[in-house]
């Protein structure tokens, strides 16, 4: 049986368990104009050739320490198998703004596709909405399309793109910052 409890300790094991690879048969391709009167963005899906696995290699000391951080905010959740995690949301209030910016959203290849993710997100909404927070905040790459459907499915829109988060040479052919939003209030 599942349960989502507060996560109050990550380490690199439990990390490497739950954050592995996607698999993506398709991209959005992205599309910038810009001129002195108008700019515009424009996603479009084409589906791969051959499916595509990608690995997340964001992981370091660094990262480590400052998700510890974070998980003092309260507003991080683990999916427990057991005493085995198998999902996590690592997020934290932005009161500047009364938003909640999700950093990780993971599940487990071995419990994918059972439910679990929405476990996460539904948990992590009843918490931020009992804060008064106003929105959920999802960040994702263009090269995954698979987790741009799975954040529709959970209530997300896509509200903003940025060509260069990631290096000075993400657009047009790298990974591009695809920005989603599940708005609590209105």
């Amino acid at each position: 049986m599942i349960t989502i409890q507060p996560l109050v300790r990550l380490d690199t094991a439990d990390h490497n368990r739950v954050v592995t690879t996607y698999l993506s048969e398709g991209v959005y391709i992205v599309r910038y104009r810009d001129s002195p009167t108008d700019t515009a963005f424009e996603l479009h899906y084409v589906t791969l050739p051959e499916p595509s696995v990608r690995m997340y290699d964001h992981f370091d000391a660094t990262t480590l320490h400052r998700y510890t951080h974070i998980l003092q905010a309260g507003l991080s959740f683990g999916a427990y198998d057991g005493d085995l995690l198998v999902g996590l949301l690592i997020a934290e209030p932005q009161e500047w703004n009364r938003s909640l910016s999700v950093w990780e959203f993971h599940v487990a290849p071995t419990h994918r596709c059972s439910g679990i993710g929405q476990q996460l997100m539904a948990y992590a909404e009843e918490h931020a909405r009992r804060l008064g927070l106003r929105t959920i905040v999802c960040e994702t790459q263009n090269t995954n399309a698979a987790a741009i459907l799975v954040y529709r499915k959970l209530g997300f829109t896509v509200e903003g793109i940025d060509i260069s988060l990631y290096s000075n040479t993400d657009y047009p052919g790298g990974d591009i910052a695809v920005f989603m939003k599940r708005r609590l209030l209105h």
